[in-house]
């Protein structure tokens, strides 16, 4: 592999940018992100019906466009009380400016009075790896959990301060990033995807 390699994250999420670099560190890797090479501005549909498919957008439209290797999440959280919404649309639910606070607010809200065992959901989050040669691979993970009665903690993003997790008894937002990436669906579609890398040669 070439020293300094550089790999494209399809991302302008500073958090999600934190959390692959601390998972797929390697010296001999540089990962930017679409602000970082100037891309932020790129219209990228995403209209798949999984997370795979526009994971899969998301990267391949990138990586057509640079002739790099790209990389890119796609990663919601489903709430089986409401069909498993927001699903793929986590990040545009109830507007794409809408502050998660609000949202977070929202499902609380639409989960009033319903008992523990019935608001069980689950963080999604899968990866597409595309290669300048026209090949894509993906990975997925998950974690499993419950929604909270509140926010609660401040080391998350997103969903995270209303995602409780039994095991822990705390939300993903109370766990330290260290803890949370060893768990984390991203941490583990990270993890899978770091394999894969590996067997490519990338890595």
């Amino acid at each position: 592999m070439d020293a300094n390699r550089k790999i494209i994250v399809a991302t302008g999420n500073e958090g999600k940018m934190k959390e692959i670099r601390q998972i797929l560190g390697n010296e001999n890797i540089t990962f930017s992100s679409l602000k970082d090479e100037k891309l932020q501005d790129v219209e990228i549909i995403e209209n798949g019906k999984t997370f795979e498919e526009n994971a899969i957008i998301k990267a391949r439209t990138i990586s057509d466009l640079t002739g790099k290797m790209v990389l890119a999440d796609d990663s919601g959280l489903e709430v089986d009380y409401l069909d498993k919404a927001p699903g793929v649309y986590s990040a545009r639910y109830l507007g794409v400016d809408t502050p998660y606070h609000i949202k977070n607010q929202h499902i609380i809200e639409l989960l009033d009075g319903v008992k523990d065992e019935k608001r069980t959901a689950r963080f999604v989050c899968a990866i597409a790896c595309a290669f300048p040669d026209g090949r894509t691979i993906t990975t997925r993970g998950t974690i499993e959990g419950r929604i909270g009665y509140e926010e609660k903690g401040t080391n998350g993003f997103g969903y995270d301060p209303i995602f409780y997790v039994p095991e822990f008894g705390c939300t993903t937002s109370e766990l330290s990033p260290e803890e949370k990436n060893k768990v984390s669906h991203r941490g583990k579609a990270l993890v899978a995807m770091y394999e894969e890398l590996k067997r490519e040669n990338v890595l």
